[in-house]
C-alpha cells in the first residue's frame, strides 16, 4: 500500500463515491467525511473488509484539522456529494422531506442542538422571512414568515406544508408549495453554505499539484458558491492583469477548471436515478 497517496470523499452518506473511489484505488488511503453518525455506522459495516478506508464522523468543515491530525498534510483528490444523503431523504425520522408526517428536525448531525423547529418558533419574522428569501429565493417569504408566526407553536413537517399550501395557487410558484421553505430552513439548520465555502477552501490548501477537486451540487446556492470559488482560483488577481506584463510572468493560478460548462447527467441517468435530475458537476485541478 502507498501511504503517499490520499484521497478524500468528504460526503460519504450510503457510500456510494468512496465504494467507487475503492474499486480504482490500487495503492494509498480513501479518508470518508460525514457529520452524521448514521452514515458511519451503515458504512462500517459496508466496507468492514477493506483495510484502506477511514472514516471519520465530523463535518467537512473540519476536514484541514482532522486530516493534519492524521499526520496527513496533502491530499491527490477530494469530492464533494453536496445536499442530502439517500440515508437522509430515506429516513422517516428525521424531518426532511415535506411528503411525510414527522418531527420538524432536518439536523444532518443530531447532536447539533439547533432543528428546525426551534427556527419556526423562536426565530423573528425579519429572521424567517431572510432565510426564505436567501435560502430557498422564495417571493413569499414575508407572507409565509407571518402566517408561521400567526400559527406558533410548529411541531411537524405536515405543520408547515398547512401553511405553505395557503399560497400554493400564486404566480411563478415552481414545484411543491414547501420545497423552498424545506430547502432554506435544512440550510439554515445546518449552516450548509458556510460549511461548503470553508471546506472548499481548506481543499485549496491540502490539494496537491495535479491534484483534483470534484463537486456535485444540487440547487443554484450551492452551484453559486462552487462557481464562485473555481472562477477566483483560476483566474488571475485583477491587480496583477491591469499590470503591464506578460501571461508568462503572472503567477500561476491555483487552480485549472477543466469542464468551463457545468456537467449534468444525462437522460439515461435521470431515468436510472430520479434524485440526479438536478445535479451540476464541477471539476478542477490544482496548478501549484
Amino acid at each position: 500500500m502507498n501511504l503517499s497517496v490520499f484521497y478524500v470523499d468528504a460526503t460519504l452518506g450510503a457510500g456510494g463515491h468512496s465504494h467507487a473511489i475503492l474499486n480504482k484505488l490500487t495503492s494509498g488511503i480513501l479518508y470518508s467525511f460525514d457529520q452524521d453518525i448514521k452514515a458511519i455506522k451503515q458504512c462500517q459495516q459496508r466496507f468492514i473488509n477493506y483495510q484502506n478506508i477511514f472514516l471519520i464522523n465530523k463535518n467537512f468543515a473540519c476536514l484541514y484539522d482532522e486530516l493534519l491530525a492524521r499526520k496527513v498534510n496533502m491530499i491527490n483528490g477530494i469530492v464533494f456529494d453536496l445536499g442530502l444523503s439517500s440515508l437522509q431523504i430515506n429516513d422517516n425520522t428525521r424531518g426532511f422531506s415535506y411528503l411525510r408526517n414527522n418531527f420538524l428536525d432536518m439536523r444532518m448531525n443530531c447532536s447539533n442542538p439547533i432543528t428546525a423547529q426551534y427556527i419556526l418558533n423562536n426565530y423573528s419574522l425579519e429572521e424567517l422571512q431572510k432565510i426564505f428569501q436567501i435560502y430557498g429565493e422564495e417571493p413569499k417569504s414575508r407572507m409565509i414568515a407571518k402566517e408561521i408566526i400567526k400559527n406558533r407553536p410548529l411541531y411537524t413537517t405536515f405543520d408547515l406544508v398547512k401553511i405553505t399550501d395557503k399560497f400554493k395557487n400564486f404566480r411563478n410558484n415552481r414545484g411543491h408549495s414547501a420545497k423552498r421553505v424545506f430547502q432554506a430552513l435544512r440550510i439554515e439548520v445546518n449552516q450548509e453554505l458556510k460549511c461548503l465555502q470553508l471546506a472548499l477552501e481548506q481543499s485549496l490548501k491540502l490539494l496537491k499539484k495535479d491534484g483534483i477537486i470534484l463537486v456535485i451540487s444540487f440547487n443554484s446556492l450551492e452551484d453559486r458558491v462552487v462557481k464562485k470559488f473555481f472562477k477566483k482560483n483560476s483566474s488571475y488577481d485583477l491587480v496583477w492583469s491591469s499590470l503591464p506584463v506578460q501571461n508568462k510572468d503572472l503567477p500561476t493560478p491555483a487552480l485549472r477548471i477543466i469542464n468551463k460548462k457545468v456537467m449534468r447527467p444525462s437522460y439515461e441517468e435521470q431515468e436510472f436515478n430520479s434524485c440526479s435530475h438536478s445535479a451540476k458537476l464541477r471539476i478542477a485541478i490544482k496548478n501549484i
